[in-house]
Order: structure tokens, then C-alpha cells, then sequence
């Protein structure tokens, strides 16, 4: 089968995904096609160079909907004979996006892809979509239907995270972000978000809050207590599935979950030939992909299976992989990951994540891929993994080797 390599990886910095965000101004239309913009540019991409753009975003609805990955070709400077495809897996959008790009190169269809995604959620909202599988009571109480945040304190209780163990997460995840951007970490891959008249609006991840200490921490009331514990009432509905726990356990809050940004990721894919073609040299090569359902109610568990599925699908184990990004959609996401598979920290998200940098949904997947390749190349390592837990309960991971 033919290989799909990795030629080029970057994104833009995460605004604030409010009002008040750099970012706010930007459609999620013009976003994406600045970032396309810097794919075909940094590359010298020319004429119908990629068989398609495949564009994950979560909230298809008003300017993400209608097939967002077409309109933003025909916004971008690609050759209007590149289609688009828009793909929504929730979470893991963007993931999903690079890994069925890689699985087409793989296949034949096609010598190259640009994969990605974008989220701009200061403009719209999450969940705006009106989702089935939190409206409609037919599924949502058949499933036990509970809100992602109930669902991250649902893993807390289960595996015995206590909040200091959270919050000590989430602080050293924000001083991994700051070292990183301190050091440059970033540099060759985030780009500059331009206004209309080429002046620049954002060039770091706003989201930051890099003077977090556990007493800062500690003052956050917990997010998720009141519709867990008062209206409407979700712990009622966890325990029903869950009778073995007496109580759930409300850690999560503000300072250890993901923040709400805005932001655009892209990842070009080529085999051998389209890297000939250009003049580019393979920067890794995608050497496995995979996807699983889990428990829906608990949901955000699919980090462990999904990686147990990839690693004995490949014939691999745990110690093969150098380097991980676990999405850190919240903190017991991450320390269940690591119990799991008993990972030392030192190997995971060390360059910090989503509590520090904010998790724009649809764009978030082909982000941690990026930065992942960036740090295997900056400590000289060569196999990395990427994970991600993904809402209603399923899994994506994407395992990289350096070529």
C-alpha cells in the first residue's frame, strides 16, 4: 500500500471565543481560507495540486454550515478545481479529517490532501445545532444523556481523581504552554491571522493564563455542580446508570477544563510522488489510524480503547510510542488516560493543551497532530501518538513516525 506522509503542518493561534477575542471579527469562512492560504504559499502549490480539502468543523449551522470545506476553497487561492468535503466527528473533526485523507492517499485515491479544520466558537455557539443526542428524550434517556461536563466528573469519581490532582494538572498545563511559547516551540507553525488590510490581528494563543497557581484554582466553584445536583438534576440520571457510586464527584470547573476558542488547523498529505512533484520532503509518515465507540453516558473515555485499538492493530505496545497529545478537553480526560497505561507525565501534552490553550472543536485534532510532529522533531523522537475523547462516547487516535 502506498504511504502518506506528512509534508507541512501548521495553524492559526486560538483567540478567546468571545466578544472580546482577537478572532472575533473572523469568519470561520475567512479563517480557514487564510489558512489554506499559507498551505498553498509555504508550499508553492500550484493549479489542482490536492485532490481535495477535507474540513472538520463541529456546529455546521449559519456561516459553518453548507458545506463549509467548499466555500472556503472558493474563498482561499486554491484552484477552484479542489472540491471540499465537510466532516463533522465532534471532537475529533480535525483528526478524523488528516486520518481519512491519509487512509485515501493510502488507497490510491488521489496523490495528495490538505486536512483540517476550523471552530469558531465566539461566533457560533456550541451546540446551536440542536443536536438528537441531547434533544431528543427518545435517545437521550434510553442513553443516559449527560452533559460532557457531568460526564468528566462522571471519570473522576469511577477512577478516584480528586480535584488538587485536576487542578495540579491544569497548572502545569499552563506552564508548559508558557515554556513553549517562551521558547518558540510554536514557531514554525503557527501563523500570523491577518485583518483586510494585511494588518496583523493575532500572532499567540489568547486564551492563556500563565499566572495560575492552585490558590487561583481553588477559589473556581465547580462548573457542573448545580445541573448535576439541582437543575435539571443529570447526577440523578448518571447514578441510574452508574447505582455502584454513592455520589458524583464535582471537580471540574473554569480553571482544568478546556477553554472556549476559536482557530483553524491544516495538515498537507502526499505520497512519495506528489512530494517529487513539489520539491518536498516527507516530514513524517502517518502509520496508523483508528476510530471506536464507547459508553455514551460516560463518554469521554474513548482516549483508552481507541489507543488499545490502534496499538494490537499494528502490533504494537505502549513503550513504542515516544510521545503523546491527549486532548485535554478536561483534566480527568488526561490522568485517566495516564493511569490507564500507567505513562509517566513527562511524555504527555509537554508542551501543554487545551486547558491553557483553549479545544476548538472541529480544528482541535489536526492541531495536536501538528504540535505533536513539532516536538518529536525538536527532541529527536520518532514514533508519537494523538488522542482525543469525542462527545456521545466514541475515540480517535493517529499514530506518526518520523521519516
Amino acid at each position: 500500500m502506498t504511504e502518506a506522509y506528512i509534508y507541512d503542518a501548521l495553524r492559526t493561534p486560538r483567540g478567546k471565543g468571545r466578544k472580546d477575542g482577537a478572532l472575533h471579527e473572523v469568519t470561520a469562512q475567512r479563517l480557514s481560507a487564510e489558512t489554506l492560504n499559507a498551505v498553498k504559499e509555504r508550499n508553492n502549490l500550484e493549479g489542482h495540486a490536492v485532490e481535495d480539502v477535507i474540513w472538520g468543523n463541529v456546529t455546521q449551522v449559519m456561516e459553518q454550515g453548507g458545506c463549509l470545506a467548499r466555500s472556503a476553497v472558493l474563498a482561499s487561492d486554491l484552484d477552484e478545481r479542489i472540491p471540499g468535503l465537510a466532516i463533522n466527528r465532534f471532537c475529533a473533526s480535525g483528526m478524523e479529517a488528516v486520518n481519512l485523507a491519509a487512509n485515501q492517499v493510502k488507497g490510491g485515491a488521489g496523490n495528495a490532501y490538505i486536512a483540517g479544520g476550523v471552530e469558531m466558537m465566539g461566533r457560533v455557539a456550541m451546540g446551536s445545532d440542536g443536536a438528537a443526542m441531547a434533544v431528543d428524550p427518545t435517545l437521550a434517556m434510553e442513553k443516559y444523556f449527560v452533559p460532557q461536563g457531568i460526564s468528566a466528573d462522571i471519570i473522576a469519581t469511577e477512577y478516584g481523581f480528586s480535584r488538587d490532582e485536576a487542578d495540579q494538572l491544569a497548572m502545569q498545563s499552563q506552564q508548559r504552554a508558557k515554556r513553549a511559547w517562551d521558547e518558540g516551540r510554536f514557531d514554525r507553525s503557527v501563523i500570523t491571522v491577518r485583518d483586510q488590510n494585511g494588518l496583523p490581528i493575532l500572532d499567540h494563543d489568547e486564551y492563556m493564563r500563565p499566572q495560575t497557581d492552585m490558590q487561583s484554582l481553588g477559589s473556581l466553584n465547580p462548573a457542573f455542580q448545580q445541573m448535576g445536583e439541582v437543575m435539571p438534576g443529570f447526577d440523578k440520571v448518571a447514578l441510574m446508570k452508574y447505582p455502584h457510586l454513592e455520589k458524583i464527584n464535582h471537580i471540574h470547573h473554569a480553571g482544568n477544563s478546556s477553554g472556549i476558542v476559536d482557530g483553524a488547523a491544516a495538515v498537507l498529505i502526499g505520497n512519495k510522488e506528489f512530494g517529487e512533484q513539489y520539491g518536498l520532503k516527507p516530514r513524517a509518515r502517518i502509520k496508523a489510524t483508528a476510530k471506536i465507540g464507547t459508553d455514551p453516558t460516560i463518554m469521554l473515555t474513548g482516549p483508552v480503547p481507541v489507543t488499545q485499538k490502534i496499538l494490537k492493530d499494528n502490533g504494537m505496545n505502549i513503550n513504542d510510542i515516544d510521545l503523546f497529545e491527549v486532548n485535554e478537553a478536561f483534566a480527568a480526560v488526561v490522568m485517566r488516560f495516564m493511569q490507564a497505561f500507567d505513562v509517566d507525565d513527562s511524555k504527555v501534552n509537554v508542551n501543554g493543551g487545551g486547558i491553557a490553550m483553549g479545544h476548538p472543536l472541529g480544528a482541535t485534532g489536526a492541531m495536536i497532530i501538528g504540535i505533536l510532529l513539532d516536538e518529536m522533531e525538536r527532541t529527536d523522537k520518532e514514533v508519537g501518538l494523538a488522542t482525543l475523547c469525542i462527545a456521545s462516547g466514541m475515540g480517535a487516535a493517529t499514530i506518526i513516525e518520523r521519516v
